[in-house]
């Protein structure tokens, strides 16, 4: 859902070398082409939010279903990047216990739904033992169950604009807002980078524009849904934070495991894993917060 704001916001600007009428600069060598794969980026974009809707809004067993399909998809493309020697059974093991805790979490018992992730972690690593890489299976699997299943229990099972539906929108949007002031920021202003070696684009302004923007958004919507302005920044600021370090997070994993994508799913985009990766540690930031301080949005955890 971050994809189709994100798309429209960060692709104009154009090519180095390219004078604002479209024509060659003398003497400059043109960049690499920025409008390169920008049709089909915007239409997987918008295609992707448009299914994401009635899912969300609905609640219930319809977003139990799509959030299960979702995660089904990330374990694949998990266990395809991190494990190149894999066999069935390193793909059924978190595959059967994801579904299993998105049953139970779909009836409320998240208890029950967390000891089953615990549980399947533990298997998934026992299962690499005998070939290396335990470690790569056990937080590989508790880095995608976890945020899969509190999707969930934050949307909670309510049909329509409920608090859980609420939350959900309130750490998408903030999200989007801090990816595109990220952007925004760091292509006017530039910098230093702030980690070139995991991923060279990302500047100190950039994150810096990004914090600002995700926070105006979250008091935007804070102000709207009646929420208090500090309980606004309270939940704003961590979501914004964690996503940037989602976002480095899967950079520095696919420069480990010298992929570029971790899939083609969607076109221009690469896999659903390079979409959601801030989005999955935002998820799990603003559960930690909601539930330290319940007081901020009672009855949503």
């Amino acid at each position: 859902m971050t994809a189709a704001l994100e798309i429209c916001l960060t692709q104009l600007k154009w090519p180095k070398g390219v004078a604002d009428d479209g024509t060659k600069k003398a003497g400059v060598a043109p960049g690499k082409p920025i409008w390169k794969n920008i049709g089909s980026r915007a239409v997987s974009a918008v295609i992707f939010a448009l299914i994401c809707i009635p899912p969300i809004y609905i609640g219930g067993y319809l977003w139990a279903v799509f959030v299960l399909l979702l995660g089904l998809r990330l374990v694949l493309e998990w266990v395809r990047m991190s494990d190149p020697n894999r066999d069935w059974t390193a793909m059924a093991i978190p595959m059967v216990g994801l579904t299993l805790a998105i049953g139970y979490v779909g009836q409320e018992q998240a208890a029950i739904a967390f000891a089953i992730v615990a549980v399947t972690a533990i298997l998934a690593g026992l299962e690499r033992l005998r070939r290396g890489g335990l470690m790569w299976s056990f937080l590989g699997t508790l880095y995608i169950a976890v945020p899969t299943v509190l999707m969930i229990a934050l949307r909670g099972s309510d049909a329509g604009l409920s608090d859980g539906l609420k939350v959900m929108l309130f750490i998408i949007l903030v999200v989007v807002g801090a990816d595109v002031g990220a952007y925004l920021g760091g292509s006017a202003v530039k910098g230093p980078k702030i980690a070139p070696k995991l991923s060279p684009n990302k500047t100190w302004s950039g994150f810096v524009s990004g914090l600002v923007l995700g926070s105006v958004i979250g008091l935007i919507i804070g102000k709207t849904i009646g929420l208090d302005m500090t309980y606004s920044l309270l939940l704003s600021l961590p979501i914004i934070v964690f996503s940037v370090i989602g976002d480095f997070l899967e950079s520095g994993l696919k420069r480990h495991f010298n992929v570029k994508d971790t899939g083609k799913l969607i076109p221009g985009h690469g896999g659903l894993l390079d979409r959601v990766d801030g989005l999955m540690l935002s998820i799990v930031a603003s559960a930690l917060v909601l539930w330290t301080v319940p007081t901020l949005w009672p009855g949503v955890l």
